[in-house]
């Protein structure tokens, strides 16, 4: 399997993994065990894919799959798990580097005004 840039990439939770699909051919671009087999729920943020599945939340790269970082949640069972960001909005599904453009241009307008 192969990395490939986040704005090519559909992202899949199943069955205790996280994986990249490209958005093209469907292939698998990473596959990540996660925790157990249950649900996985997930969300974009920029250039990364948050993961819940079996009471623990996982931040994985968006281009390789890999875990950046996990949090148990100690104490708190394994519930379903929902996830929001102060980034939820539509533009946190458009590659990072479109966004930085974006907000670089958005800031030069605001500096003319």
């Amino acid at each position: 399997m192969r990395a490939e840039s986040g704005g090519n990439a559909i992202y899949v939770g199943i069955r205790g993994c996280a994986l990249a699909l490209n958005r093209d051919s469907g292939e698998i671009l990473w596959k990540t065990p996660l925790a157990g087999c249950d649900f996985v729920s997930l969300m974009l943020d920029g250039d990364a894919v948050l993961a819940g599945t079996k009471g623990e939340v996982f931040c994985l790269d968006a281009h390789s799959g890999e875990v950046r970082w996990r949090n148990r949640l100690p104490g708190l069972g394994w519930g379903l798990i929902s996830i929001a960001t102060a980034n939820g909005n539509t533009s946190t599904a458009l590659p990072l580097a479109k966004r930085k453009d974006q907000d670089a241009a958005a800031a030069t307008i605001a500096s003319t005004v």
